[in-house]
């Protein structure tokens, strides 16, 4: 049988960070995950490292100082996937005072400690281009600032530098039963390689949607804690706007949603929030949730949005904390883990809520939390150590992304920029000495190469054309028709090898 220290279930934000900050102090980690990495609520996300502005009208000031602390943290260490993002909130429409935003962004502004990001300024949506977009222009408008992330990416560079700190992951496998023998959890697992068995001291529990289900298969394991499930859709368009700002809209029931520039051709327009009754697996956008996001974006903006100019969607269940509150808005995104240790040993942790702002400091409380029960492990120290391929002199992108379009001429630099992007120092563990298209091998759509699919097969565990078009990137809204198969067709024919 085999056996870890810890053995941690699902493999979203929270579970390999987790999983990053235990390898780190020293402990013997083994990550499982059902399908693919962040294949569910951590890759259908509104795509943000912010403190959440609007939680502070439900009073969650402490979760939004510690988010914001975060956000700049975050961007430090991964300075590729992460950079700031200024928002315009338009005034028009708004159901809230002007006294109100004026004072939240007041707070926003001065209780996380900003020291990168610009304060809160106020503009005339006549004069300023920042305005040139809407439909109404009339009165003003404020600016500020937060940051952007590639989540599904920020899920794999911490599963890959667990990884590479001794930790074992496993992607389609799942957790199918555990029960506790003596100091230690017995847990089945069930993967491509059939059942296999494992011996871990504690279990954490990060499995998301299915943190309750996942309790469940744990014999003796209990908690009085609850997760409530909220859906989040959001479309893409074709781009609505000039300008790489993004814009903070209040609907009329006092909802609010983002239009922010995306991948270049697009804006993404979301989210929605509505209670979820169905199973914890994929969800789709409904009909309804379609038409809200459409109509809250043509009440601002001057071209008008029609269910024709649909390029994509996608919907995630939102696995929130069950606080009673009778709005899907106003459930808490604060996070509880909940411990459960039957006679002093064994334990169990689980992991109700959170964002994907605050995973970091999640996984550091969850290991404080499990520390009387390791007592060889390491201390914290995961604040400000960077995540792979963020290790850039000064945090410097712009730099970084200048010598390697120098240093590779040969090469277009719209797809050195990608790769910069997306795989910011380790970029030259796939380019190597290549100084012209055909030494990364064949080209199988939109600058998909073959030496890109090779490094995403072997080190960040794409096993699939939806892992690497949607989730290690998300070329499938730019290449052509065709593509998917061929990177099917290419994958399975190098997993056969």
């Amino acid at each position: 049988m085999e056996s870890c220290d810890l053995l941690i279930i699902g493999g979203g934000i929270n579970g390999a960070g987790i999983a990053r900050d235990a390898a780190g102090r020293g402990l013997k980690v083994m990550l499982v995950e059902q399908h693919d990495l962040a294949s569910h609520t951590s890759s259908a996300s509104t795509k943000l490292i912010h403190g959440g502005l609007r939680y502070l009208e439900y009073g969650e000031v402490r979760l939004v100082r510690e988010a914001l602390a975060e956000r700049e943290r975050l961007w430090g260490m991964a300075p590729h996937i992460i950079w700031p993002l200024r928002f315009v909130i338009p005034q028009t429409h708004s159901p809230r005072p002007a006294w109100m935003l004026r004072a939240g962004l007041f707070l926003y502004d001065h209780i996380g400690g900003s020291k990168r990001l610009p304060a809160t300024r106020t503009i005339a949506l006549d004069r300023s281009p920042l305005g040139d977009a809407l439909a109404d222009r009339t009165g003003r408008g404020f600016v500020y600032s937060d940051c952007w992330v590639e989540d599904s990416r920020l899920v794999v560079l911490n599963a890959l530098d667990a990884a590479e700190r001794g930790a074992r992951v496993l992607t389609h496998t799942s957790f199918a039963a555990a029960r506790r023998e003596g100091a230690a959890w017995a847990a089945v697992l069930e993967g491509d390689g059939g059942r296999r068995e494992v011996r871990a001291r504690a279990l954490v529990n990060a499995a998301g949607p299915w943190v309750s289900e996942v309790i469940g298969r744990m014999t003796g394991a209990h908690t009085s804690r609850r997760v409530r499930l909220v859906k989040g859709s959001h479309i893409v368009v074709p781009r609505l706007y000039d300008g790489e700002h993004a814009f903070l809209l209040q609907n009329a029931d006092r909802r609010i949603m983002f239009a922010i520039p995306y991948e270049g051709r697009f804006t993404l327009i979301g989210t929605t929030e509505e209670a979820w009754d169905g199973p914890a697996g994929p969800a789709a956008i409904s009909s309804g949730e379609v038409r809200y996001l459409l109509d809250g974006a043509n009440r601002y903006f001057s071209q008008q949005l029609s269910e024709a100019d649909l390029v994509w969607s996608y919907a995630g269940i939102r696995p929130l904390y069950d606080d009673s509150s009778g709005n899907a808005s106003a459930v808490t995104r604060d996070y509880v883990l909940d411990v459960d240790a039957d006679g002093g040993s064994a334990p169990v942790l689980s992991v109700f809520g959170g964002k994907i702002t605050t995973y970091r400091r999640l996984a550091e409380q969850a290991m404080k939390r499990l520390a009387p029960f390791f007592p060889e492990a390491g201390p914290a120290w995961t604040a400000g150590v960077a995540l792979p391929g963020g290790d850039m002199p000064g945090g410097d992108f712009a730099r970084f992304a200048d010598a390697l379009l120098a240093s590779h001429p040969g090469l277009p630099p719209t797809l050195l920029l990608r790769l910069a992007r997306a795989y910011g120092t380790r970029v030259t563990r796939l380019l190597k000495d290549a100084q012209s298209l055909d030494a990364l091998g064949e080209d199988l759509g939109g600058g998909l190469t073959t030496a890109e699919l090779d490094y995403l097969a072997s080190t960040e565990w794409a096993r699939s054309a939806q892992d690497v078009l949607y989730r290690r990137s998300k070329l499938g809204l730019h290449v052509p028709q065709g593509t998917a198969e061929r990177v099917e067709a290419y994958l399975a024919a190098k997993g056969g090898k």
